[in-house]
């Protein structure tokens, strides 16, 4: 794990439609973005139920279908909520670590026929270039001793497992595929073994 220094720079209440979370606002001295921590309850100690969600632009603020990131976002929220207890981290990793500008490039090789990792390894990217570091240091600063991961991607459990972050049980997100973006979930499942359960899946004519 990189040494790293982690200030909280604020918390205030925020009223959603899940439910009433707190909003903690970090700084650090390794990539100097800000990252957030939403918390719902008493989160100190083992199996806490944590979403570990990156920001997405495009699907957390507009609604986007060609991913599935913001409802997995409202998915995680309502969860925690239910749960009574739990953390959303909000990491500043756009487009999996790449950033917005190359992630809409990204999207423009896409409708041109490449895939999700595809087109990332084309602009010279790896498919998935996101590190849990910080993610790990705001868990620990908020006296999180074990998760239990709002996942589907297995990568993100090695990386919380690897930087010292126990993950007691996977639990997955049940997203419904619409029809922009069930050939992305599908290049998740098969070059990034993502793992779906869906209720059903849409039918291509």
């Amino acid at each position: 794990m990189k040494n790293l220094n982690l200030k909280k720079l604020v918390s205030t209440r925020i009223p959603t439609e899940e439910g009433s979370f707190e909003l903690a606002l970090y700084d650090n001295d390794n990539d100097h973005k800000e990252h957030m921590a939403l918390i719902y309850g008493d989160v100190q100690g083992k199996d806490v139920l944590v979403r570990v969600h990156s920001e997405c632009f495009t699907g957390d603020v507009l609604g986007s279908q060609r991913c599935d990131c913001g409802p997995q976002l409202h998915y995680a929220m309502d969860a925690v909520a239910n749960e009574g207890r739990g953390i959303i981290l909000y990491l500043r990793q756009e487009g999996r670590g790449i950033g917005l500008a190359e992630k809409l490039r990204a999207y423009n090789l896409q409708d041109q026929g490449l895939d999700t990792v595809d087109a990332n390894l084309e602009l010279g990217h790896q498919a998935d270039e996101r590190e849990y570091d910080i993610a790990v240091a705001i868990l620990k600063d908020l006296g999180v001793k074990s998760v239990r991961l709002l996942t589907n991607n297995p990568a993100k459990i090695e990386g919380l497992t690897e930087l010292g972050m126990p993950v007691s049980e996977r639990a997955p997100i049940l997203i419904q595929p619409n029809d922009e973006n069930i050939d992305y979930l599908s290049t998740k499942a098969e070059k990034m073994r993502h793992l779906f359960a869906f209720e059903r899946m849409p039918v291509r004519i």
